[in-house]
């Protein structure tokens, strides 16, 4: 993965541009102000995206827990 240096101006009116050139070419892009890095944007791909989505799932259910509004299922069996 190659890394690209943006100016935050150039990126906010390029903003779509960019996206799909960092998908096409597997670039990392680092967004700067005055030279100072604020982010970073890479392409994610379906496995990662995927994995992003089970991450976000597993932590809403853990606060439901322990908010006493999730059940905890010993096994299989409890579903039924």
């Amino acid at each position: 993965m190659t890394t690209r240096f943006v100016g935050i101006k150039e990126f906010r009116q390029n903003m779509s541009s960019f996206a799909l050139r960092a998908r096409k070419n597997n670039e990392r892009l680092v967004i700067l102000r005055n030279s100072e890095p604020l982010f970073e944007l890479w392409p994610l791909s379906k496995r990662d995206a995927t994995l992003e989505r089970l991450l976000e799932d597993v932590e809403e259910s853990r606060r439901e827990i322990m908010a006493g509004r999730g059940k905890v299922l010993r096994s299989l069996k409890d579903l039924r």
